[in-house]
């Protein structure tokens, strides 16, 4: 079986997995299932009320997720996905997981660019709860050999591959109020 067969099958089944994206190693598990993202919250000792960001394959499957947004946002969405821009909006409660929204009203979305995550993203069929592979607060692994043995041993497996090479993580652009504001500054720079 293939590394990336392998892959869809554990997060299907609710495993953890650590893999490439286009910013830096992720580690992630089915957005559908709820034990999954309390154990990838455990292993990584992130803080419950701490949200966590959901990868997506295409922004038809970001609108099941979300609550409506302006054209504003489908503007960015249209300019900057697939990439390294993730984006915080109003989402629907009842289809997101409490743990994921940090306990609020809001989720942070993403569609990467790159095509080994894409490819286990459709063949899971399912978004993927997905942070960058390390324990929190910790450095983020820009490639494999950064990504702390003791985390790789907690996972279920490893999809090895190569990021962009960027060094540089996702900028997060919170798009709930009137005026956006940006939480992260990473890859891109957006004129607000």
């Amino acid at each position: 079986m293939s590394e990336i067969n392998e892959a869809i099958r554990i997060i299907k089944q609710g495993g953890i997995v650590i893999f490439p994206t286009d910013t830096s190693f992720g580690i992630g598990c089915n957005l559908e299932n709820e034990n999954a993202i309390k154990r990838l919250f455990e292993i990584r000792k992130r803080p419950e009320e701490k949200a966590m960001p959901v990868l997506f394959d295409s922004r038809k499957r970001v609108k099941e997720y979300l609550r409506p947004f302006d054209s504003r946002v489908e503007e960015l969405m249209e300019k900057y996905w697939p990439g390294a821009l993730t984006i915080v909006l109003k989402c629907k409660v009842n289809k997101v997981p409490s743990l994921v929204r940090g306990g609020g009203k809001t989720l942070g979305v993403r569609i990467p660019d790159h095509e080994l995550t894409l490819d286990l993203i459709r063949g899971a069929d399912v978004p993927i709860v997905g942070s960058s592979a390390n324990f929190s607060g910790e450095k983020t692994p820009f490639a494999l050999s950064n990504v702390d043995k003791s985390l790789i041993k907690l996972v279920d497996f490893v999809l090895e591959g190569k990021t962009r090479g960027r060094r540089s993580a996702s900028t997060v652009v919170d798009c709930t109020k009137s005026s956006w504001q940006v939480i992260r500054q990473g890859e891109i720079v957006i004129d607000l």
